[in-house]
């Protein structure tokens, strides 16, 4: 069965290009020129299995759509591309604050966007990973069904911040770069802003809580995660 996609956007000369080469790529394709109307869609049964979401709509900001998708347990796995035509770096990381995926800026190239979309279905699609389900310290992974506890209470996570931590679980104790990052995760080869990497990371530390304190920043370089539970003092 076809991967469907939902193109939020309110250009329809925008839309129609996403959709054919979308179409040509194999996708099922939605479309809503409105957030409200987007919200209404991703009620529906089932739900897609990707958003590209404008950030600039006639209703509800594309922010806003983004938080209410994040907030609705059903849905909140969802994959979200947002696209805009604002470039600061500002938007792009109060996109990631609020659960985006990725993001792209207005104008793009059509291919570099299909690559990301690509991109970001197969690591959804990957449920099975090599790491084992367990327990560390504080933290219990299920990787087949996605969630994660700290202190036995359970954190939610988006797609992104998911495989985020299985990467980092994989490759306890070494060393990752960001462009190591870009890669595993994102599936990203190309010169983009650190801040790609940053804020998802700074995000995703703060909803583990005291679990956070495993992923550590080497300066200059990247990340690691702790080799072994952090011990009382």
């Amino acid at each position: 069965m076809s991967k469907k996609i939902l193109i939020i956007e309110d250009e329809a000369d925008l839309v129609g290009v996403l959709a054919y080469n979308l179409k040509k790529e194999g996708y099922a394709i939605l479309s809503a020129g409105r957030g409200a109307e987007a919200l209404a869609l991703m009620d529906g049964e089932p739900p897609p299995d990707l958003v590209l979401l404008d950030l600039m709509l006639p209703d509800i900001s594309g922010i806003d759509v983004c938080r209410q998708i994040r907030g609705n347990e059903r849905i909140s796995r969802v994959p979200i591309l947002m696209l805009t035509a604002r470039g600061e770096e500002s938007d792009r990381v109060r996109g990631f604050e609020v659960g985006a995926d990725d993001y792209v800026t207005k104008p793009f190239s059509v291919r570099e966007l299909m690559l990301r979309v690509g991109a970001l279905l197969r690591r959804v699609s990957e449920k099975e990973r090599d790491s084992k389900d367990g327990e560390f310290g504080p933290l219990r992974v299920d990787n087949a069904a996605h969630r994660v506890w700290v202190e036995e209470k359970e954190i939610s996570l988006t797609a992104l911040e998911f495989r985020l931590l299985q990467a980092f679980l994989e490759k306890r104790g070494r060393v990752q770069t960001r462009d190591a990052l870009l890669s595993d995760v994102w599936d990203i080869h190309a010169d983009i802003t650190t801040r790609t990497v940053d804020t998802p990371v700074k995000r995703q530390r703060e909803k583990l809580g005291t679990a956070g304190d495993f992923i550590e920043t080497v300066r200059g370089v990247g990340y690691r995660f702790s080799d072994t539970p952090l011990k009382e003092a």
